[in-house]
C-alpha cells in the first residue's frame, strides 16, 4: 500500500481508526446503495461531462487564486486566497451539492433533505433542488435560524422548506440529528445530501472527492503563476471539514506541502465554551462514523461553542481525525476574538469580507513562523455578508472598549 493510499479511505469504509458505517438498520440499504454506486457514477463520463459542465457555467469555476500583496507583507512570505467565496451561492457547498444532487437523480431519488449550521449548505442545497426541480427540506438549529436571518430567507426563496430544531443547543450537530431521524422515516424516495466530510461511509469520501475540484484548480493555477504545481503550506478551516478536504485533496501524498487547518477555539479550549474538538475530543461515534468528538466521562456529546455558526460542531471528519493522530496535518484553535480581528484585518488590507469560518484559518496566521521564500494558498472558504450582524457587534464592542 502506498502512501497515498493510508491517507484515503480503504474498503471498509476507514481512515486508519477513524469512519465506517455506524447507522441504524432501517438506513442500512440506502448507505449500502450508495456505497455500492458511488465511485463508478462519480467516475463515469457522462456524470463528470455535467458536473464539469455546471461547475463551469452555473457555480462559476474555476475560482480565482489571489496573490495577497498586503497581506503577505504583513506576515512575510507569498500568500495566495483560493476565492471559494466567489462562487454561485457564496462558498464552497456548491461544489458539493450539485454532485450530490446529480447522483441523487441518477438513483431514482424524489425529495431532498439537508442540515445546515451558517446556512451556506441549506442554501446551496436548496439552489440545486430549485434548478433540478427536487423537494427540498433543510433543518436547522433555532440559535442559527437567529443569527443567520438571511440564509434562512434566501433558502425560502429559492423554495426549500425549512425547519427549525429545537433541541440541544439548537446549532449544526441537533439539526443533523433531526435529518437523520427524517431519513429514518423516509429511507425509499429521500437523498440525504450531507455537507461536509462527516457522517456514514461513504458520505466523508463521497464530499471530499467532490470537493478535491479546489486542490485540482490549485495546482493548475500554481503551475502558471509559479512555475511549480505545490505550495509549501496549504491552510483552510475545519468544522465538518468539507473546504479543507477539498483544499488538501491531491496533496495528501506530497510530503512538501505542510498543512495547517484551524479550527474553533470558541472563548478559549479550557473555557468549555469552545469547539476545538481535534484539541478535546476523544474517540467516539457521532452521526454514524467513528471519529473524535466531544464528550463527558460518561460518553454524552458536550454541546460545542464558537461565534461561527458553520464551526459549531463537536465532531469532526474521519478524515481530519487521521491526519491530526498521524501527524501530516497541524491544527491550530483559533478563539472568536482572533477570528473576528483577522475577519477585519483581511477587509482593510485586501478588500476581501471573508465568512466567519474562513476568519478562523486567517486568525492562525499570526500563529505560524514562515520564510520569505514561503508559498502558502489559504482558502477563503465563504463570503461574509451573512456574518456582518456578528462583525458590526464585534466592531461596536470594540470601539466601546476602546480597543479600535
Amino acid at each position: 500500500m502506498n502512501k497515498m493510499e493510508t491517507y484515503q479511505v480503504n474498503e471498509r469504509g476507514f481512515y486508519g481508526e477513524f469512519g465506517g458505517a455506524y447507522i441504524p438498520e432501517i438506513l442500512h440499504k440506502c448507505v449500502t446503495d450508495l456505497q455500492s454506486v458511488y465511485r463508478e457514477i462519480l467516475e463515469s463520463r457522462d456524470f463528470k461531462q455535467e458536473y464539469d459542465r455546471l461547475l463551469r457555467d452555473y457555480v462559476g469555476r474555476p475560482s480565482p487564486l489571489y496573490p495577497a500583496a498586503r497581506l503577505s507583507g504583513k506576515y512575510g512570505c507569498k500568500i495566495y486566497l483560493k476565492r471559494e467565496d466567489l462562487n454561485h451561492t457564496g462558498a464552497h457547498k456548491i461544489n458539493n451539492t450539485v454532485g450530490q444532487i446529480l447522483l441523487a437523480r441518477r438513483l431514482g431519488k424524489k425529495r431532498i433533505i439537508a442540515e445546515t449550521g451558517a446556512g451556506q449548505h441549506g442554501v446551496a442545497t436548496a439552489t440545486v433542488c430549485a434548478l433540478m426541480n427536487m423537494q427540498c427540506v433543510v433543518y436547522m438549529g433555532e440559535t442559527d435560524i437567529r443569527r443567520q436571518r438571511t440564509n434562512v430567507e434566501r433558502m425560502k426563496m429559492l423554495g426549500a422548506e425549512v425547519r427549525s430544531v429545537t433541541s440541544g443547543n439548537m446549532t449544526l450537530k441537533d439539526a443533523t440529528n433531526e435529518a437523520i431521524r427524517d431519513w429514518c422515516c423516509h429511507p425509499s424516495d429521500t437523498y440525504y445530501i450531507i455537507g461536509s466530510t462527516v457522517g456514514p461511509h461513504p458520505y466523508p469520501d463521497l464530499v471530499a472527492r467532490l470537493q478535491s475540484v479546489i486542490s485540482e484548480e490549485i495546482k493548475k493555477q500554481l503551475l502558471e503563476k509559479e512555475g511549480r504545481d505545490y505550495p509549501d503550506y496549504l491552510m483552510a478551516c475545519v468544522g465538518g471539514g468539507s473546504n479543507a478536504a477539498g483544499t488538501i485533496y491531491h496533496y495528501l501524498n506530497d510530503e512538501r506541502v505542510k498543512i495547517v487547518l484551524a479550527e474553533a477555539g470558541g472563548k478559549g479550549i479550557e473555557s468549555g465554551m469552545s469547539a476545538a474538538t481535534i484539541h478535546l475530543g476523544r474517540t467516539g461515534i457521532l452521526h454514524g462514523s467513528r471519529t473524535l468528538v466531544m464528550q463527558d466521562e460518561d460518553g454524552q456529546i458536550e454541546e460545542p461553542y464558537s461565534v461561527s455558526a458553520g464551526l459549531d460542531y463537536p465532531g469532526i471528519g474521519p478524515l481530519h481525525a487521521y491526519l491530526s493522530r498521524c501527524g501530516r496535518a497541524r491544527v491550530v484553535a483559533v478563539n472568536d476574538d482572533q477570528a473576528l480581528q483577522a475577519a477585519y484585518e483581511l477587509t482593510r488590507l485586501e478588500g476581501i469580507i471573508p465568512a466567519l469560518e474562513s476568519a478562523h484559518i486567517l486568525g492562525a496566521l499570526e500563529k505560524m513562523k514562515f520564510r520569505p521564500s514561503d508559498i502558502v494558498v489559504l482558502t477563503v472558504s465563504g463570503r461574509g455578508d451573512k456574518d456582518l450582524p456578528v462583525y458590526l457587534q464585534y466592531r461596536k464592542e470594540t470601539v466601546l472598549s476602546g480597543n479600535e
